[in-house]
């Protein structure tokens, strides 16, 4: 009996013991869980940027206009009774004001984009030993030969409309002086290098007559227009 229940036990422990080792075999010859794939990518929102219009043209239709909103919004009339000074005072002109800010601060990054400097045919006032203007081509080959004085050119005009959305929000119109006369500069600054390459010269003769005939006065200093 003794012998039997030996036996027995011994029959169970092996059996066991094949169950265990077949157990560690399927374990170990388990192919490995793939690796969790990778995150899908997100959707592009924004595509690339494509110009519709030329550099000439975006001055014209957008970023011109718009600067004239900020030269307008302040100036001296001078009448047979006196100077007056005119500034923002209605909700309406801040709101204008603001206006232009705003189109001139994001309008002028699409200088960024790369895009023809006149439209098809137009050469500007480039032709003839007079020429007043640069010619497309000769504006493009400035820009790629310096293209980190184009994007300074562009910042300092975004600078501005930064500051007079500054000046907007705290409807300070005694700080619009200055802001048109850095407007200005900007302005001039562009133009003189890539459009009108004898510009520079005529307002500096300008800007000498006038201090002679009015010293630094607000309002009365060459290019005060923006043009």
């Amino acid at each position: 009996m003794i012998a039997l229940r030996t036996s027995k036990a011994r029959v169970v422990c092996a059996g066991v013991m094949i169950l265990g080792a077949l157990a560690l075999a399927a374990a170990c010859s388990s192919p490995k869980p793939d690796a969790a794939p990778p995150p899908a990518a997100k959707p592009v929102l924004w595509g690339d940027l494509k110009p519709v219009v030329s550099v000439k043209e975006l001055m014209r239709d957008m970023l011109d206009p718009a600067s004239d909103y900020i030269f307008d919004a302040i100036s001296v009339v001078v009448t047979k009774q006196g100077s007056v000074e005119r500034t923002p005072k209605t909700d309406e002109d801040w709101a204008k004001l603001r206006i232009g800010a705003v189109t001139l601060a994001e309008g002028v990054y699409l200088l960024k984009i790369p895009r023809p400097f006149a439209p098809p045919g137009d050469q500007n006032n480039s032709v003839g030993p007079d020429a007043e203007e640069l010619s497309p081509e000769q504006i493009a080959a400035k820009v790629e030969a310096d293209p980190v004085q184009w994007n300074a050119r562009i910042e300092a005009l975004r600078n501005v409309g930064l500051e007079v959305m500054q000046i907007v929000d705290k409807k300070d119109a005694s700080q619009l002086w200055d802001a048109s006369d850095n407007l200005d500069e900007a302005c001039e600054n562009c133009h003189v290098n890539y459009w009108y390459p004898r510009e520079g010269e005529l307002f500096k003769k300008l800007d000498r007559r006038l201090l002679e005939l009015y010293g630094d006065k607000p309002g009365q200093r060459a290019g005060s227009s923006g043009k």
